[in-house]
């Protein structure tokens, strides 16, 4: 990705075929999708890349079982040919994992999940060979029908279930993979193909010419300076704030949508506490409710809740409540006694979901995509999920191909995200070896792909930063070098939230601006910052820290006293 200041620079220097508002996954695969169809392409977001919904997700790529449920079919067999694209496109970075669904002392086995798993089988056998059709691929991952295993098996894949004695389990697979990163890779390939990017960026107005979208006048939000981006197109993909960019001239509310934001919350914990091993459980949580217990970055991560929020967008914070309803959940199906002391990082997401006016909770609300297009030519794409993301851009620039009556189709389904690297083909910085933490191999492959080379290449000329961010974790203090040098990096929080997700991971080593002095000095030294600017960024972090209600084990838990606010 370009220096921030080169592509600050590139933005006032000509006009662009499109101007995308927002960084996210969607905005990210507009971007994308656009420039690989010969659009010049500018991109720009508020705050950081995937800052906001796709930085917060569940960190799964998956059909959604629970949604047929609900009986959306259709968003169903869509995300499962997305899976499958997702897992071509990128397989150093969205992967397989077994997924459990255990039978338990006397309980019944569940007759409506058995259905829906037959039904998930259909579609996504049928979704597999038309993902390959797509891309013209017959050597892709594919998923084996669900399956009925013995209780032994089930605790051999998940030992939090051993002392649970499980009779049987249903096996089916779904994938994961770390939504930020995801969106950041996005973003390099759009690059690839001419696009410019710069965050810290905010849309004051947007630009008019004769009653249409014509670009924007812009902040940069680091310096205050006004700029003008200038574009035959505007985009809007700014999620759950889509309804908040509108052109001037609207009155008709009717052209754009209203958004009706859900929360969901998440946490992590040690896998000492609550050993999940390799494979992901459901597990119920009230009447007509699950939530996932998933194996991520050397941690269990527990979630999701979905409630109505009508908070800080920008700032989610997991609520007391949400909290204690996860933890009852895995206490009560795992008979284990985990408490918020237990818990190494909690994070809460807004979905965008779109109202359609009916009094219906967000749970039961289609997470389907919508394009709109407004009297101004901007168009807005908001709903839908990360599994979703390519589709959803494809959407939108289907649309401008076809208003503009060109002849570009879409080339995303069969161009690759970054380049995979195996694990055991990196190799350490001579006499490094042993300075490395357990773990870096697989980490950088997966993080970086071919890439992670260049993490390694830093660690050589300084050694310094081959020794881990947090102790016992394997991410490097060379990444935050990358992250400042290559994905515009800016402050601690885009270091240890996005970049790496030790924020979401290891809070409580996190808490204190002296627990992270070491990454603002690596940080600013890459920004050129003075010691004062390296101090103010670590206090910095520990405000954020405090907004965002990352380190729920910490003294400071800004949540505890917010409830459903």
């Amino acid at each position: 990705m370009l220096a921030r200041a080169d592509a600050l620079a590139a933005l006032t220097e000509e006009r662009f075929d499109v101007l995308v508002i927002g960084g996210g996954v969607t905005g990210a695969g507009v971007a994308f999708d656009a420039a690989s169809r010969g659009y010049s392409v500018a991109i720009v977001e508020r705050a950081d890349w995937a800052s906001g919904t796709s930085s917060r997700s569940s960190k799964m790529v998956h059909g959604g079982l629970r949604y047929l449920q609900n009986f959306d079919l259709g968003l169903v067999r869509e995300a499962l040919v997305e899976r499958q694209i997702m897992v071509a496109m990128a397989p150093h970075l969205v992967y397989p994992t077994p997924f459990l669904v255990p039978t338990l002392g006397d309980e019944r086995r569940s007759l409506k999940i058995g259905v829906g798993l037959n039904m998930y089988d259909v579609m996504a056998t049928t979704r597999v060979r038309q993902g390959r059709r797509e891309r013209g691929d017959e050597e892709q991952w594919s998923p084996d029908r669900h399956r009925t295993i013995p209780g032994e098996e089930a605790a051999e894949l998940i030992p939090a279930l051993e002392p649970r004695d499980p009779r049987d389990a249903y096996l089916f697979y779904d994938c994961q993979t770390d939504d930020a990163r995801l969106v950041l890779t996005i973003l390099g390939e759009a690059e690839r193909f001419g696009a410019v990017g710069v965050n810290g960026v905010e849309v004051a107005e947007l630009l008019d010419e004769g009653g249409r979208a014509a670009g924007a006048e812009c902040v940069d939000r680091a310096t205050g300076e006004r700029f003008t981006v200038r574009a035959a197109n505007v985009v809007n993909a700014t999620g759950v704030w889509a309804d908040r960019i509108r052109p001037h001239e609207i009155h008709d509310e009717a052209e754009v949508p209203w958004i009706a934001p859900s929360r969901g919350t998440h946490i992590t914990v040690s896998t000492d506490d609550l050993p999940i091993g390799r494979a992901a459980c459901i597990v119920p949580a009230g009447e007509d409710r699950t939530i996932f217990a998933l194996p991520w970055y050397g941690r269990t991560l527990i979630g999701t809740t979905d409630r109505e929020y009508e908070g800080d967008l920008d700032h989610p914070s997991p609520s007391a409540d949400d909290i204690e309803y996860l933890l009852d959940a895995v206490n009560s199906f795992f008979g284990v006694e985990l408490d918020r002391s237990r818990i190494t990082g909690a994070y809460a997401g807004v979905r965008p979901l779109i109202s359609t006016g009916d009094q219906h909770k967000s749970a039961d609300i289609s997470r389907k995509a919508e394009l709109y297009e407004t009297s101004s030519g901007m168009l807005t794409i908001t709903g839908g999920k990360l599994t979703t993301w390519r589709r959803m851009a494809k959407q939108v620039v289907d649309r401008l191909v076809e208003r503009e009556g060109r002849e570009a189709p879409c080339r995303t389904h069969e161009l690759p995200l970054g380049m995979p690297a195996e694990a055991e083909d990196l190799e350490p910085p001579a006499g490094l070896d042993g300075a490395l933490p357990e773990g870096w191999r697989d980490l950088l492959a997966f993080r970086y792909g071919h890439a992670a080379r260049h993490v390694l290449r830093v660690a050589a000329e300084r050694p310094e930063l081959a020794r881990p961010i947090v102790e016992g974790m394997p991410d490097l203090l060379a990444e935050v070098v990358i992250a400042a040098r290559y994905e515009q990096a800016r402050s601690v929080a885009d270091v240890l939230l996005r970049r790496t997700r030790l924020g979401l991971v290891a809070a409580p080593a996190l808490r204190t601006a002296d627990d992270v002095r070491e990454v603002a000095r690596v940080l600013g030294g890459e920004l050129g910052w003075d010691e004062a600017q390296v101090e103010s960024a670590a206090s910095d972090w520990v405000r954020e820290a405090r907004e965002e209600g990352i380190d729920p084990a910490g003294e400071n838990r800004p949540y505890a006293d917010r409830g459903e606010a």
